[in-house]
């Protein structure tokens, strides 16, 4: 009696969840990848794919993509790694965490708007400047400011991961380690990087991929000057009209995230081996 009332519980609970699973991630997949199959005219065509993959303008936007998520991942994880260290050495690590996640609890158009006004000729960073001696730049529209303003927005997602793999890290390896003669640096590199690799991975997921399809900060704070894959599924959906083009560019962004999810997977098992060898 008492399995059967638990397994009746469990499919309960397991029910709501898979129809979530597919009415909100599997159905919608499904669709962008049928879609993916009609022109513009609504006619059945592999030409959106041959389109893609022979157009040096797709391909181009496809490395820019690739290239500003790989400098906005690299910004966070030189600031976030250092800060989550600094978390755990803290007296109260919980209060000083929930001041890096607060920014995240406003609406990412108002703080587009908030750096728009602080990169402005006559804003705050250029104000500072003129002040120093060095006068106004041109701060805002530049692959600079979109990269800067990037990484801010993703860095609580970085942060949290990484802290937790630091503070779940058992002290005695560390003992081991200096007890053993190893410096503060060979300590680091051998031991506390390696056992806390999972949680720079999964920073890595949380930030890479959601940087693959930026489109909102590439108009407001790059002003357009910075072109990415999401940017060229707006103008497909929202100007061209062309939802089959869209919807290829879609099916490319998820085989890529889902490439780069397969490759910063399986952290634990292989971090220990390798730290063992």
């Amino acid at each position: 009696m008492q399995q059967k009332q638990r397994l009746s519980r469990n499919t309960a609970y397991f029910i709501p969840y898979m129809l979530w699973i597919i009415l909100f991630v599997i159905a919608p997949v499904l669709l962008l990848i049928y879609q993916s199959f009609f022109n513009i005219d609504g006619q059945f065509t592999f030409g959106n794919y041959q389109t893609y993959f022979s157009s040096n303008t797709y391909l181009m936007m496809t490395l820019n993509s690739v290239w500003y998520a790989f400098l906005i991942t690299l910004a966070t994880i030189l600031i976030s790694y250092p800060t989550a260290y600094l978390l755990n050495e803290t007296k109260h690590p919980q209060l000083w965490l929930l001041l890096i996640i607060m920014p995240t609890w406003i609406n990412l158009l108002l703080k587009a708007y908030a750096f728009i006004g602080i990169f402005s000729q006559a804003g705050i960073a250029n104000q500072f400047l003129s002040f120093i001696g060095i006068g106004p730049k041109q701060l805002l529209f530049t692959n600079f400011s979109f990269i800067f303003v990037a990484a801010y927005i993703q860095i609580p997602f970085m942060v949290l991961p990484i802290y937790n793999s630091i503070s779940e890290l058992n002290a005695s390896y560390i003992n081991a380690s200096r007890d053993l003669g190893a410096t503060n640096w060979q300590t680091f590199s051998r031991v506390i990087f390696p056992l806390t690799l999972p949680g720079v991975k999964a920073g890595i997921q949380a930030v890479f991929i959601p940087s693959l399809s930026l489109f909102m900060l590439t108009r407001l704070i790059g002003g357009n000057k910075v072109i990415t894959l999401g940017t060229a599924i707006e103008e497909h959906f929202l100007t061209t009209m062309n939802w089959g083009m869209g919807s290829t560019i879609g099916v490319v962004l998820i085989i890529a995230m889902v490439i780069i999810m397969w490759l910063t997977s399986g952290g634990k098992r292989r971090t220990r081996k390798g730290l063992t060898k």
